[in-house]
């Protein structure tokens, strides 16, 4: 008998991510989410992630006004899904315990149906709190596994036992969930290695938990993958359309229908109303600017994890700073960071800090400078790596940051932000909510509060259009001073540099010497 594999429709949430680093105008996707829905599409990725920062910062929206577009846009029965990032929930950094639970609550309150929950480190704490409010506030929640490839020449983690491990952990601890999720943000891991997974998951979890996989067609191997997992009794994974998919973002709906041809195995759809969806979407944002970086494929992530939610913005990053030459060396350095890091998974927040290690090491000199979410890593304050990080580069990052390792809960050190957030509200004579209470503590950066310029109306929108008047709206990029053909600098130079990976700034300065 056929087997229907279900799918979640990730093109209006990981699709802008992963090709506009998540800047898209509401109004200018709306009509493309009418049409998938008469086209019998019933399961979308809605928001969270980068969906919830970009909004504020590039767009001039409220990630909540979005979140309730789409579920008046949707009708009341169709599933929708968003992403949070453990103990980081969807905020630019962690969370303390009441406002992980105020994003439950507020994500119920706005529309969503289920919430996908991991930790780039694959620590099960971290997941526990966060998870029980999810269930708490009436939501499914999606527990995860993260995945990726190592480098080579590594080993220790990330192979079908790690990730049973990890899943017999999240067992153990007794988190509720409604569903299992393996996650792939770079798209690296081995299709062998990905049905091998799903093998020992599936004898773990018994035939009625849901099981699903989501990856990222970057280094081209995505179906692969998909057909790997479904072979092993994967029940769902994610796709996206046209033209928001392949490349950096999911594999395409039809080529996995396509792949399945032949098999036990079905995707549930009608093609031709399919098809008509796609052409809405195409004219809707026939207006953006598609990087070619996010369409291709690039095999050199295969070596450095690098997820497709985090290159296009890490090389629109370069291109405003005038360092895009230095793309190459920085992808190549990047493997370092990974093998000496302690195997965090690849995907956000950890993606970033190893991007931000690697541009770090290429422009300044290796691990002459450790960035501060990389040596936080490795000095335990986002919970426990996979497995150790190099002594010695956990020596450099205590030297440099004057901080000891840390070995305990991250959350509990965290002060209650509720009551911050209602002071800045009541300070600046703004509404105290529900709403701006969250985003006052989601959007707290050590730069300013980024919630509270949106909601003095400080910002300014910047979408990737191809309108004059869009690329008019855009901030000034970064002022740096010219390199040299080389790349180089005299000793003595000193640059300023604004790194920007998604909806997150990091200010680094450089001395050359």
């Amino acid at each position: 008998m056929t087997k229907k594999i279900l799918f979640q429709d990730t093109s209006f949430r990981d699709g802008f991510q992963s090709i506009f680093g998540a800047r898209a105008l509401t109004k200018d996707f709306i009509p493309a989410v009418e049409a998938a829905v008469a086209a019998g599409i019933t399961h979308f990725e809605a928001g969270g992630g980068a969906r919830f920062q970009a909004p504020f910062l590039y767009c001039g929206e409220s990630a909540f006004d979005m979140m309730d577009a789409f579920r008046k846009a949707v009708g009341p029965d169709i599933k929708l899904q968003t992403l949070a990032r453990g103990i980081n929930v969807v905020a630019l950094e962690q969370q303390p315990a009441d406002m992980i639970d105020l994003h439950a609550k507020m994500f119920k309150k706005h529309g969503m149906t289920r919430i996908r929950n991991f930790d780039a480190l694959n620590d099960v704490n971290n997941l526990i709190y966060s998870g029980q409010c999810i269930h708490d506030a009436g939501l499914e929640h999606e527990v995860v596994v993260t995945m990726m490839e190592l480098p080579r020449g590594c080993s220790g983690a990330h192979d079908p036992e790690f990730y049973t491990k990890t899943l017999r952990n999240i067992l153990d601890s007794g988190v509720p969930f409604s569903s299992v999720c393996f996650k792939d943000a770079s798209g690296t891991s081995n299709p062998r290695k990905v049905y091998e997974t799903f093998k020992q998951a599936r004898k773990l979890l018994g035939d009625k938990v849901e099981l699903r996989m989501h990856t990222h067609d970057t280094c081209g191997t995505g179906v692969a993958q998909y057909v790997a997992a479904i072979e092993a009794g994967c029940d769902g994974v994610c796709l996206g359309r046209a033209p928001l998919s392949g490349g950096t973002a999911q594999p395409d709906l039809f080529s996995l229908w396509h792949a399945l041809k032949g098999t036990d195995y079905t995707l549930d759809i009608d093609v031709e109303k399919i098809m008509e969806a796609n052409e809405v979407a195409k004219e809707c944002l026939g207006d953006y600017e598609f990087p070619p970086e996010a369409l291709g494929i690039d095999t050199e992530v295969i070596f450095s994890p690098m997820p497709g939610g985090a290159l296009t913005a890490n090389t629109l990053m370069m291109r405003e700073n005038k360092t895009f030459h230095k793309y190459p060396e920085v992808i190549k350095a990047m493997a370092e960071c990974v093998a000496r890091g302690g195997y965090g998974t690849s995907v956000t927040p950890v993606s970033q800090f190893y991007f931000q290690q690697a541009y770090a090491n290429v422009m300044m000199g290796p691990w002459k400078k450790i960035t501060e979410g990389y040596g936080n890593m490795v000095l335990g304050y986002f919970g426990k790596t996979p497995v150790e990080p190099d002594p010695e580069i956990v020596k450099i990052a205590a030297e440099q940051m004057k901080k000891p390792v840390f070995s305990g809960d991250p959350i509990k050190h965290l002060e209650p932000g509720i009551p911050k957030a209602k002071k800045i509200l009541e300070e600046n004579g703004l509404p105290v909510t529900d709403e701006n209470i969250f985003t006052i503590g989601a959007l707290a950066t050590k730069g300013g509060n980024k919630g509270l310029d949106f909601l003095k109306g400080n910002f300014k929108i910047s979408v990737p259009k191809k309108k004059k008047e869009a690329a008019a709206a855009a901030p000034a990029p970064a002022a740096v001073a010219p390199s040299t053909a080389s790349g180089s600098a005299p000793a003595g130079t000193k640059r300023a540099y604004r790194i920007a990976v998604g909806a997150q700034s990091f200010e680094v300065n450089v001395e050359h010497i």
